[in-house]
Formats: C-alpha cells, structure tokens, sequence
C-alpha cells in the first residue's frame, strides 16, 4: 500500500525515526544498516517501505535500498520470523553479510543477532537459499562460494581473536585474492585494516 516516503527527516530515534511528509509525520522503524547512513535532523529524505497491518498494529519499515527491502521481505516469509525479527536480523549484519552467511550456511553468524536461537537460523539457512540479493564473493553460477570456506572462516576468526570486529574483518577480506592461503590472507587483512 505505501512503497515509498519522501520528506524531511524530523526524528531519530533508534530504530524508528519520524519523516514529515506536508504536515503528516510517519513513524518508520528503519534496520541499523539503514539507520547509519541516513540524512541529519531536517534534511530531506526518500525510503522504501514495507507497510505490515496486524490486528494490534499498522507498522511501516523503511529501507535505503532496494536490496534491504528485498531481504526485509525474503526474512518475512521464513516461518516463526516477524517484522521484528527480520529488522533485528538486518540490523545485525548487512545484506551483503547475511548473503554471504547463507551462501556458506554459517549457523555461528545468525545466531549471533539478538533473538535467533540455533533452530531458527537453521530455518533461515534452509528457507533464504537462493533468495537473497547475491553476495560479493560469492560465484555467479549459484550460491557456491567463490573462496575456500574453510579458509575465508579462518581468515574471518584470526581477526576477531585480534580484536576487529565481524564488519571490520570481512571488509578488509573483501579485497583479499579468490586463491589465498590462511596466512597471507591474515597478513593482507592486516595491512589492510592498518591503512585505516
């Protein structure tokens, strides 16, 4: 019914923001992915939404990108996974993130966002193959990773045990070679990671 707002950003308050559309403010609940890159307090604003009605609530999403609401809607018709959830979820870890965690069915990673347990991150493995906005690093021919996954995960795990966080590690392996090993992989990370 609403599939997009445009106005002045008049409110943020995390996750929900209010935008003034000619006099009508819109409460929106915005995923953090979206929350970080929005405008300052009175500038202007466009969003692409999701309007969910329940017999308690008339909620409305916004999204900066197609690819979010897309995922947003992927999320949704995964069984036992609310609005709530599915905004948790992209709160948690990017598209591109969640992508990639499907793509390598990395259980470890889903249940790290607040509110999913092991069963339902299995669920969301199973039901999101093949459903999601393709991920960098991951082949064009399907889901099959385009790094060995053991290596990308060790890579990944050597530099959260140094103290960088899941984003920071993953950004820096985005530049690594399909073909590197462990070690050089790390050693890269981290000249990486310095430079910034």
């Amino acid at each position: 019914m609403i599939g997009r707002i445009s106005g002045i950003l008049a409110e943020k308050n995390p996750p929900q923001i209010l935008v003034d559309v000619g006099g009508v403010g819109y409460e929106i609940d915005v995923p953090m992915s979206s929350f970080y890159n929005l405008p300052n307090i009175g500038d202007k604003v466009t969003l692409l939404t999701e309007f969910i009605v329940r017999e308690d609530a008339q909620l409305l999403f916004g999204f900066l990108t197609h690819d979010e609401r897309i995922t947003f809607r992927q999320l949704l018709k995964v069984s036992g996974v609310g609005a709530r959830t599915a905004l948790a979820v992209l709160s948690g870890m990017s598209v591109a993130d969640l992508a990639h965690a499907v793509a390598m069915q990395e259980v470890g990673r889903l249940t790290k966002v607040p509110g999913i347990g092991k069963k339902t991150a299995e669920r969301l493995l199973l039901e999101l193959k093949d459903k999601l906005p393709k991920a960098p690093g991951v082949a064009a021919g399907g889901s099959a990773p385009v790094y060995v996954p053991n290596v990308s995960g060790d890579i990944l795990n050597a530099l959260m045990a140094l103290g960088y966080n899941e984003r920071e590690a993953l950004g820096a392996m985005k530049g690594l070679p399909d073909d590197v090993t462990v070690s050089d992989g790390i050693r890269q990370a981290l000249k990486l990671l310095g430079k910034g």
